[in-house]
């Protein structure tokens, strides 16, 4: 995957990644069983990606518009600390990460595909979209990465901050 220097310029200074879910940790679809539960589906190479980047001193938070216990129980699962549901608007939510883990907005990135996402994407010193993201959110990324949402997104986020510090253990 050929990076541009700008963005390994930006990603070897994050320190706290932000992460839209549906969408970007899963493929966007709402699926619902019988019963009328929520069903979500997650790729596992995210989840151990998640821990890679957390491992190495990385933070990981979770921002989306919608609440579902499945995201909360994935959280939990991979000892994500930071998981905030139901926000219509996340900024505050990440003002409240930024300050409480005295991380500066230059060093955060945000990872989304919608338009919601694009209040961040101001901010944040790294803006990144997926490639089924809505084309105002493509555009306005510094980074669109090469797979879609749900398809291993982590996996290759967690591989461009590792590299970018010279810190990929594969």
């Amino acid at each position: 995957m050929k990076i541009p220097q700008s963005v390994l310029d930006r990603a070897r200074s994050v320190r706290l990644v932000c992460f839209d879910v549906d969408g970007v940790l899963t493929d966007g679809r709402l699926l619902y069983s019988d019963d009328g539960r929520e069903i979500k589906a997650f790729n596992v190479q995210d989840g151990a990606s998640l821990k890679l980047m957390m491992d190495a001193g990385i933070e990981v938070a979770l921002l989306t518009g919608r609440t579902s216990p499945m995201v909360e129980r994935r959280a939990i699962e991979l000892g994500i600390r930071h998981c905030h549901q139901g926000l219509n608007d996340k900024g505050p939510a990440l003002d409240h990460l930024a300050a409480t883990l005295d991380v500066p907005l230059a060093e955060t990135a945000h990872v989304g595909d919608d338009l919601p996402d694009l209040a961040l994407f101001e901010r944040v010193g790294l803006a990144i979209s997926v490639p089924n993201g809505h084309p105002a959110v493509m555009e306005r990324a510094d980074y669109v990465t090469q797979v879609p949402g749900g398809a291993g997104v982590a996996r290759e986020l967690a591989e461009l901050f590792l590299r970018a510090r010279n810190a990929w253990p594969y």
